[in-house]
């Protein structure tokens, strides 16, 4: 909550980059988090809520006000508008979620989570902003907003990360290849490569989401 309220301070003052790194900084704490309760066993009903709250700022509000700062405020009113997209989606995708939640442990999402949301329009940032966005990169703010944004208000299932233990690996092998895939593109390529990973990300579970739907009607 507090890496989120930082980086809207920083990115208020220009440094962007900054804001940018502490949104992820605040996607770790927010990994360690779940795996502390799991490990823990100290799961709750406070925790859930406020792990949702801290979420909305550190992943909604902190990146849609990064938005508007580096792209979106030259569009004025409509700017406002566009750049709120990822903050009302990602409310309302984890008031869908609190809603619907039983139990602890869930082996799935249904719509793009917050923090992936948030870590893409991060990255993109990150790797393509530089006094401003060239081209085609500048183009590609507006859609991608609207597609992120969508989302995570859709029915789209996307799996939860499998545990790190021989029995994770090879109940969800998949999982364990993408995520080598993954550490390799962010080594190869840095900023663009962490970009790219969620892009991967978010496509598979586009894919897979739209292979469930014709099986199901070939069924």
């Amino acid at each position: 909550m507090f890496c989120g309220f930082l980086s809207i301070i920083t990115a208020a003052k220009g440094n962007y980059n900054y804001a940018a790194w502490l949104i992820i900084v605040a996607a770790g704490f927010d990994a360690l988090d779940g795996l502390v309760a799991r490990l823990t066993n100290s799961s709750s009903e406070l925790g859930v809520e406020l792990d949702s709250l801290s979420d909305i700022i550190s992943f909604g509000c902190a990146p849609s006000f990064l938005l508007y700062s580096t792209y979106f405020s030259e569009l004025e009113n409509l700017g406002i508008i566009l750049s709120s997209f990822p903050l009302i989606a990602g409310g309302f995708r984890l008031a869908r979620f609190n809603v619907q939640l039983i139990g602890y442990e869930k082996s799935f999402f249904i719509g793009l989570p917050i923090p992936t949301a948030a870590l893409t329009i991060t990255s993109f940032i990150l790797a393509f902003y530089n006094n401003g966005f060239a081209e085609p990169y500048s183009s590609s703010v507006i859609p991608m907003v609207i597609i992120i944004s969508y989302l995570m208000i859709s029915n789209i299932r996307y799996e939860t990360l499998p545990k790190f233990s021989w029995a994770g690996i090879k109940e969800k092998p998949f999982h364990f290849i993408f995520i080598t895939i993954a550490i390799v593109l962010v080594l190869l390529f840095y900023k663009t490569g962490l970009f790219y990973t969620f892009v991967l990300l978010i496509v598979i579970g586009i894919f897979r989401h739209i292979y469930s739907l014709i099986k199901k009607r070939i069924a």
